[in-house]
């Protein structure tokens, strides 16, 4: 673990290769999985403020499970986290072509349809992050989902850090990311791994 500012770093953050490759996956991430993504309150009730607009959006699943039942709820270890579908998909998941899965409030901020909304925790992922004590802990999650992501981003020689700067730059700002940057540099040209 690496301490960046109020952050212990997960070394397998710098160390792992990372780059997702949709056309593999198909965006496995927010199917499987036994609970929602995490959301925080703000992103809850933003969501909430927002729903008219959402609905449509959504698969007829999703918009009959977000209507009858919420698109959030508390799980079993007492996180909010976004509702799912029938025991599998996230109540924002719809599919494109080739049965990719995009996540619908995504898609309609790219699209300049709705502002920012999907929560940090997707955009962070394969991230999660804990707390240390008083220190945010910052760890990378393992999951064989994501085995063409390492495979891609070893062929592209990109780093989780480097392939998650958007959402680590989200989190925790402009500074943090330059401190993790130098440090990783640093520490992999001390492995010998530039």
């Amino acid at each position: 673990m690496l301490q960046i500012q109020d952050t212990l770093v997960s070394l397998d953050l710098i160390e792992r290769f990372f780059a997702c490759d949709l056309t593999k996956c198909l965006g496995q991430c927010c199917i499987d999985g036994d609970a929602g993504a995490p959301l925080l309150k703000e992103e809850d009730e933003r969501i909430r403020h927002y729903l008219p607009q959402i609905l449509p959006l959504l698969t007829p699943a999703g918009r009959r499970v977000a209507e009858e039942e919420g698109t959030s709820y508390i799980d079993s270890e007492g996180d909010l986290v976004t509702q799912i579908v029938e025991g599998r998909d996230c109540v924002f998941t719809t599919y494109g072509p080739g049965g990719v899965c995009l996540c619908a409030l995504e898609k309609a901020s790219r699209e300049g349809v709705l502002p920012p909304l999907k929560p940090i925790s997707c955009h962070l992922y394969p991230v999660r992050l804990g707390r240390c004590g008083d220190l945010t802990a910052v760890n990378c999650h393992k999951w064989k989902v994501c085995r063409p992501a390492e495979a891609s981003g070893r062929a592209k020689g990109i780093r989780a850090w480097q392939f998650l700067k958007e959402p680590l730059v989200r989190r925790f700002g402009d500074e943090w990311y330059a401190e993790l940057d130098l440090t990783a540099r640093e520490y992999l040209r001390q492995k010998g791994e530039t």
